[in-house]
C-alpha cells in the first residue's frame, strides 16, 4: 500500500458540484426522489417516499424523517426517503464529501454512497460496484463504516472509524471519500482511516474487465435512511421515531483540475 498523507486534501481539485440545501424545497435539478416498495432491497422494512413528511428542508438542512405508520396501513410499515443524483451528475474519480448527523435507535442505517451510473452495462450488483461513503448502525453511532462492493462472487472491503468522543448523532461530522484510479481512501473529519487499492470484477459469464475496473466508470449520489434490513436489524420498543433524522449540512463534490 502506497503511502499517503493521513489527512485529507483538497490541493489540485475544482468544486464540480455542490448543494447546500438553502433553498424552500429539493433542487430536483439536483436531486431524484426515490421511489421503492419495502424488501426492494436488504430485506429493509421501509418504503420509500416522496412526501414532506419524510423529506423536506429546514434551517439549511435536508432532513429525512423515518416515519411508523398507523398498524392499520396496508402499505408499508414504515416510510422513509430516498434521493439521487442518478442521470443529472454523474462522476468518475474525485473527492466526494458531506456533512451531516444520523438518528439514533435500533433499526436505523442512514448512508451516503455511490451507486454505477450504468448497471445494464456493466452487469447488476455486485459486478457493476459500489462504493459506500457513510455507514452509521443506528444502534452503534459512534462508528461509520465505509464499505467497497464487487466482483462475482460478490466480495467487499470494508474500513471503520470510531469517534474517540461523542457521536454520529449527537453532533455533524464530515466524511469523505478519495476516489482515484487504482486507489480509494475514506476520511471522517479529514483524517483518512481506510484505503484500498485491490478490487476485481468478474461477470455472470466468467470474464472480467481489467484492473482497476468495475472502479472507473461514471457513479452517481445516494443518501437514504433504511429502517431494518439484514445490517441493522428491525427496529425494537427503545427506537424512538419522533426524534430520529438525518440531517445534512452540504453535499460537495471535486474534481481534479486538468
Amino acid at each position: 500500500m502506497k503511502i499517503v498523507s493521513e489527512f485529507l486534501s483538497y490541493e489540485g481539485y475544482a468544486l464540480a458540484f455542490e448543494d447546500d440545501f438553502n433553498g424552500a424545497a429539493l433542487d430536483r435539478t439536483k436531486w431524484n426522489v426515490e421511489l421503492h416498495k419495502p424488501g426492494w432491497v436488504n430485506e429493509e422494512l421501509q418504503e420509500y417516499v416522496d412526501t414532506e413528511e419524510v423529506l423536506f428542508l429546514r434551517d439549511s438542512l435536508l432532513h429525512i424523517r423515518p416515519v411508523k405508520a398507523a398498524p392499520a396501513d396496508e402499505i408499508a410499515a414504515y416510510r422513509s426517503g430516498r434521493i439521487s443524483t442518478q442521470g443529472k451528475h454523474e462522476f468518475t474519480y474525485g473527492l466526494f464529501e458531506a456533512r451531516l448527523k444520523v438518528p439514533q435507535g435500533k433499526g436505523f442505517l442512514p448512508a451516503f454512497w455511490l451507486m454505477t451510473a450504468d448497471e445494464e452495462r456493466w452487469e447488476q450488483w455486485p459486478v457493476c460496484g459500489e462504493i459506500d461513503i457513510c455507514e452509521v448502525l443506528g444502534h452503534e453511532p459512534r462508528t461509520n463504516y465505509g464499505t467497497l462492493h464487487y466482483g462475482l462472487p460478490h466480495e467487499e472491503n470494508q474500513g471503520a472509524y470510531t469517534l474517540p468522543e461523542g457521536d454520529f448523532s449527537r453532533d455533524f461530522h464530515t466524511v469523505a471519500l478519495e476516489w482515484l484510479p487504482g486507489s480509494i481512501r475514506w476520511y471522517v473529519d479529514g483524517r483518512r482511516f481506510h484505503q484500498a487499492e485491490r478490487w476485481f470484477t468478474v461477470g455472470r459469464d466468467g470474464t472480467g474487465r481489467p484492473y482497476p475496473a468495475p472502479f472507473d466508470h461514471d457513479m452517481y449520489l445516494i443518501l437514504n435512511l433504511a429502517v431494518g434490513g439484514v445490517w441493522p436489524g428491525p427496529p425494537d420498543e427503545t427506537t424512538d421515531f419522533a426524534r430520529a433524522a438525518f440531517e445534512v449540512d452540504y453535499v460537495r463534490v471535486y474534481q481534479k483540475i486538468r
